[in-house]
């Protein structure tokens, strides 16, 4: 990941990720607009900031959210839950992604909600809060049909009954039951409603034992704004709090904003002549004479090699195709022989406000999605972050 690297005036930067804090309160506001329409605080907000904040800062998007009204932040690791502690946050954290033999310790000291998925990981976090004597918070995960993480409905009851048992002796405190959709970009698919009524099962067989969660939640950012039925008591929304499109081609345009925009300044130009190859391979050859522009970035810093000969850029207030393949510290656009310069702006993409490319342009030049074009992109770039609307560009 780039790293947060302050950016005086005068520096000219060779390549940086600029993220647009402003983007993130705004969209972080729109999606509680959009999911608890009536204001009541129905439904909550957890703004997902794992992987860095999808390579946009974990700790600068966390404390945005949080301005933003996010009652909740979800993360994957305990590493992530406590670099927001030690940062300074004190609100509701969810973790998730753990494996036997974790310093549960820290969480359960911290006030960090931990996820258990089986009987020896509830055991696991029990044991954690009997040596420090306070009640671990604990939210259980049931597998409604994504077939990762959870325990699986065999499994559930034998995990309820221990979490009860446990919360009966004062050792956790069961603050959440919840399930992820596999499916919730494609709102017509069929699991979509089988994994909300397993959920629903799930959520009798708890409560049955005797369990009284504070917050159910199923529901990403797709189902949040697709499936109002999944919402439940919380959503947690990763992607769309970036601006990105959780959904292509099935969400109504909220006004989400993009928050990463990366650029880079032209390292030179040149001439080529027709017949020329251009980067290893020669890939592509210049069917007609054309110039050339050398952007110093690569697969070194993220920018994927399936971008070659398919991506395109924005110089000079215009689209420009990169040419041959990306290489470990570079690439080359083709300037189709307009006037440019070393040292002018190169934007790989940003909001597409003014034409430029944008993540899901990027993602569906490489034949993936837009979560991975944002969250690998790092490397050498710097990474500033700035508050337009503070007056901070």
């Amino acid at each position: 990941m780039g790293e947060s690297v302050p950016m005086s005036p005068s520096t000219v930067a060779r390549a940086e990720i600029v993220v647009d804090l402003a983007a993130v309160r705004h969209n972080v506001a729109t999606l509680r607009r959009a999911v608890d329409p009536d204001g009541s605080g129905a439904v909550r907000m957890m703004t997902v900031v794992k992987a860095d904040g999808y390579g946009h800062g974990m700790v600068e998007v966390a404390a945005a959210a949080r301005e933003a009204g996010a009652e909740w932040l979800g993360v994957a690791t305990i590493d992530e839950a406590m670099a927001l502690r030690a940062a300074g946050d004190t609100g509701r954290v969810l973790c998730w992604l753990t494996v036997p033999g974790e310093r549960y310790a820290d969480p359960v000291a911290a006030d960090v909600d931990v996820t258990a998925s089986t009987v020896p990981g509830l055991d696991e976090i029990a044991d954690a809060a009997r040596r420090l004597q306070r009640p671990a918070r604990v939210q259980l995960k049931i597998d409604t049909g994504l077939s990762r993480g959870g325990a699986t409905a065999a499994d559930w009851p034998g995990l309820v009954a221990a979490a009860a048992r446990l919360e009966q002796e004062g050792l956790v405190r069961v603050t959440g039951i919840w399930s992820h959709f596999a499916c919730s970009d494609e709102p017509d698919h069929p699991a979509n409603d089988a994994q909300e009524a397993a959920f629903r099962q799930a959520l009798e067989v708890a409560e049955a034992a005797g369990l009284r969660p504070e917050v159910r939640h199923l529901a990403n950012s797709a189902g949040a704004l697709l499936r109002p039925s999944s919402r439940f008591d919380l959503v947690r929304c990763g992607l769309a709090s970036y601006g990105l499109d959780p959904a292509p081609g099935h969400t109504a345009d909220l006004g989400l904003v993009p928050a990463m925009t990366a650029r880079a300044t032209l390292a030179l130009t040149k001439p080529v002549a027709a017949g020329a190859g251009v980067s290893y391979g020669h890939t592509w050859i210049a069917p007609q004479p054309t110039t050339v522009g050398l952007v110093p970035v690569g697969y070194g810093d993220g920018v994927p090699r399936h971008a070659s000969n398919t991506a395109e850029t924005w110089v000079g207030g215009k689209r420009r195709p990169v040419r041959g393949r990306i290489c470990m510290d570079q690439l080359v656009v083709d300037l189709e022989g307009d006037q440019a310069r070393a040292g002018d702006e190169v934007v790989l993409f940003g909001t597409g406000r003014d034409g430029e490319p944008t993540a899901q342009d990027w993602a569906e030049a490489c034949g993936t999605i837009s979560y991975e074009i944002v969250t690998r992109i790092g490397g050498r770039f710097a990474r500033r972050h700035v508050h337009p609307d503070r007056g901070d560009e």
